[in-house]
């Protein structure tokens, strides 16, 4: 029994350590990059994954008990409310930005449809 606790607790150390790298990688990814959507970007993956990676490492080590479950559900609301705030956050910093012509270009929809065209004939 005491070989299955020590296979667990290093599954789980495994995992927090490896979330911790991927937060250590998105603090590189923030500060290197020079344009928001880019940082935002980086800290929303580090996020989702480096805290679903570390939530893993916890509930292998906690066991199977009430604490899992809540654990499990700090996960789901994460995924869920992560994504959307950066999305939201993205959007508003599209939509107020004044110089758009250095980091993008806006395309319509049938720009768009004459290019993929163009490359499908070539």
């Amino acid at each position: 029994m005491a070989v299955i606790e020590w296979i667990r607790f290093l599954a789980g150390a495994a995992l927090l350590l490896f979330g911790l790298g991927i937060f250590a990688i998105e603090m590189i990814g923030v500060f290197r990059f020079h344009y928001v959507l880019n940082r935002m970007h980086a800290a929303a993956m580090g996020d989702t994954l480096g805290i679903g990676f570390s939530i893993v490492g916890l509930m292998i080590i906690s066991g199977w008990n009430f604490t899992t479950l809540k654990l499990f559900l700090v996960i789901v609301f994460l995924w869920f409310s992560s994504p959307v705030s950066s999305h939201l956050i993205a959007r508003l910093e599209v939509t107020t930005n004044e110089d758009t012509q250095k980091h993008y270009r806006e395309m319509p929809l049938k720009e768009l449809e004459k290019e993929k065209a163009q490359k499908e004939e070539a």
